[in-house]
């Protein structure tokens, strides 16, 4: 289900000015769709579901190189002030 909401399934149908909000009829309704469109095509939702979470671990190595570069700037900009 975090995948659908990750994808912005529910987007088309959150209702609210102020707070967004999905009505639990256009849950069940959408929900039990994609479920059976998902359980029609399991092993490629599978291959899906494993990109997305190397793309993730991808994202996370990236974030840390770029803290580490942050950080060798400031200790080079440390160094050259002194």
């Amino acid at each position: 289900m975090s995948s659908l909401w990750k994808a912005r399934f529910w987007h088309q149908s959150l209702v609210g000015s102020v707070i967004p909000f999905l009505r639990i009829d256009d849950f069940k309704n959408d929900f039990s769709s994609k479920v059976n469109e998902m359980l029609e095509e399991h092993e490629l939702h599978k291959k899906q579901i494993q990109a997305l979470r190397l793309l993730e671990q991808k994202e996370d190595q990236f974030q840390k190189n770029i803290v580490l570069i942050n950080e060798m700037k400031r200790v080079i900009l440390l160094r050259y002030c002194k």
